[in-house]
């Protein structure tokens, strides 16, 4: 029940609606309890002494209780709905919220299928049994309570007799709950993979398709849904052991009621209008419990289902808000950036970068090079409060990020990742992405900054296409060149470029690049590259290995140090210097 107690506070407002849910379903139970009672009546009072005249009326109140019972149970239904509705609109909006927060290190894990299932099958459980369920189960309650009651104010001797498995009853419901708990928890996290399978295949479908790669995802999909298959059966198995027992049980209870009712009938002890209102009160009890497993089987999906999803909601957040951060007052912020001995690992892994010192003045360009895992990236996502670093500090303007509201210190800078994402959204809107109040002008300036203007009008409905799912219709280099604009939009303080160029040719780069020398201007800018020719005008270079910095200098005194530089450029500028060799050759022979 803690999993309950711990939903409670996202509908404990509407706790009335729950409250007159299950009044209204008691009221419906108590109601029920009429009917074996009009039929001891009818057989007592009517049938046996041939007092007819009284019949009309015994017809007449089975429908008036007919009529208000159903009324009773609509209401209860009703409110039920509104709760379980509330419920899951509040825990789909803090579900999102909560991943609209929670930190990089989470997502460097999670499963884009596995949330998706968590926000859509999970919650569909909790809103069924809290809406539902829950009143149904209480109610179960009532119906073995009037019950009893009402048999035990006829004969209690016999309603002793008849009800004596209802114990063993209650003891076989609550061994199948101990066993199909875990059972629906491996069947969830099973549906969860299977998720995960199709929307990983869905968004790769490119890739599959390249590497030949289908009937290799056809078995990984089986695989999976083998497992989920596998959980499903075994949970029938478990069902399928639980319901003969308890009918077993049930049978006995009507058999001891037939045996010694009837007996008591016979010696006059009992008449046989109790008889039958016993006969229709037992059943009134045994439904229920044979039922029972029916509602464990909600309550224990809704409680498998909680689980996950408050999984998710009591995440801890990595990066959050000091207690004394500061508002960072947008116009008065220079961009002055110092890295003082920081080092940082992912996890429990070795460092991604150690000891990294660098100052980057307002308005300096600082450019990094160095190969895949150097740790070039990290410094970036450190700067961003991605992730909070290990040792040592980073500050703006002097101020240490860490007491510097995230929100603000991330509306100062603006990046374009190596790996472009555009929304389903027309290019407008991608472009002007979480800005508001931003003229078509604005947005054009932008674009032709970026040099995305020309290709844009060329599309059927200009700034007002529609892209694909993550921009799909669009090249690589144009994706790319859309996300430049939107950076430049923003207007920020500090520009990061993630390799932004990598995947437009060399005469678009030169283009790009020469718009970025307005764009840079009065910006602190950081630029990852691995073409030198993105690096040549930085004010100061760091060359990364192996998350350290094994060289810094600007570009030409680099060029003429013997050094990793050296060798990436004299690698990527071979067929040019052989030319220039070619040449003094032909010189010197001349």
């Amino acid at each position: 029940m803690n999993v309950l107690r711990q939903l409670h506070v996202y509908y404990r407002e509407k706790n009335h609606l729950l409250i007159l849910s299950i009044l209204c379903l008691a009221a419906a139970t108590a109601l029920g309890l009429v009917y074996p009672n009009l039929l001891r009546k009818l057989i007592d009072d009517v049938i046996a002494p041939r007092n007819y005249s009284e019949a009309p009326y015994l017809a007449l109140t089975a429908l008036s209780v007919i009529i208000v019972k159903a009324f009773m149970q609509f209401l209860s239904g009703f409110f039920g709905g509104r709760l379980g509705n509330y419920l899951a609109y509040r825990l789909r909006n803090a579900c999102y919220e909560k991943l609209q927060f929670l930190s990089f290190r989470y997502y460097d894990t999670a499963k884009t299928g596995d949330l998706m299932s968590r926000l859509t099958g999970d919650l569909e459980a909790i809103r069924l049994f809290i809406g539902f369920g829950f009143a149904q189960l209480l109610n179960l309650f009532f119906m073995v309570s009037f019950g009893a009651v009402m048999m035990m104010s006829m004969n209690w001797e016999l309603t002793v007799l008849t009800l004596i498995t209802m114990p063993f009853l209650v003891l076989v419901a609550w061994k199948f709950e101990s066993k199909i708990h875990p059972a629906f928890q491996e069947m969830r996290l099973a549906l969860s993979s299977l998720t995960t399978s199709v929307q990983e295949n869905i968004t790769g479908v490119r890739t599959v398709k390249s590497f030949a790669r289908e009937p290799y995802e056809v078995e990984k999909f089986s695989e999976r849904n083998e497992r989920y298959k596998s959980n499903q059966i075994f949970a029938a198995l478990l069902w399928s052991r639980y319901f003969p027992v308890m009918e077993l049980l049930a049978s006995v209870s009507v058999a001891i009621l037939l045996g010694v009712g009837g007996t008591l009938v016979i010696h006059k002890s009992l008449s046989l209008g109790e008889l039958v209102a016993f006969f229709g009160l037992i059943w009134f009890i045994i439904g229920p419990l044979w039922g029972l497993g029916f509602h464990i089987n909600n309550y224990t999906q809704s409680k498998a289902s909680g689980e996950r999803v408050l999984e998710i909601l009591n995440q801890p957040i990595d990066v959050q808000d000091d207690e004394h951060a500061l508002m960072l007052p947008g116009e008065q912020v220079k961009g002055h950036i110092v890295f003082d001995h920081v080092t940082f690992a992912y996890g429990n892994k070795m460092p991604a970068v150690t000891d990294i010192n660098f100052e980057a003045k307002p308005g300096a360009v600082i450019g990094f090079l160095g190969g895949t895992g150097s740790g070039k990236s990290t410094i970036i996502q450190l700067l961003m409060r991605a992730y909070d670093i290990d040792e040592g500090s980073i500050t703006l303007d002097g101020t240490d990020i860490r007491k510097i509201k995230v929100r603000q210190l991330r509306e100062q800078i603006s990046t374009v990742f190596q790996e472009t994402f555009l929304f389903s959204s027309s290019i407008r809107n991608n472009i002007a992405y979480g800005i508001q109040d931003v003229s078509m002008d604005e947005i054009i300036r932008a674009a032709q900054l970026a040099k995305a203007h020309d290709f844009i009008m060329e599309l059927p409905e200009g700034y007002d296409t529609v892209v694909g799912e993550r921009g799909m219709g669009l090249s690589g280099g144009q994706k790319q060149r859309i996300a430049i604009a939107r950076a430049l939009l923003k207007n920020p303080k500090i520009l990061i470029l993630d390799d932004a160029t990598s995947a437009v040719d060399m005469e678009t780069e030169h283009e790009i690049q020469t718009g970025f020398q307005e764009v840079m201007r009065g910006r602190t800018t950081f630029i990852i590259a691995h073409r030198i020719s993105s690096l040549r005008h930085a004010d100061l270079i760091l060359v990364m290995d192996q998350g350290r910095v094994v060289q810094q200098g600007r570009h030409n005194e680099l060029i003429h140090t013997s050094g990793p530089y050296q060798d990436v450029f004299r690698i990527q500028y071979a067929d040019y210097l052989s030319r220039i060799s070619d040449k003094e050759d032909e010189v010197n022979r001349a």
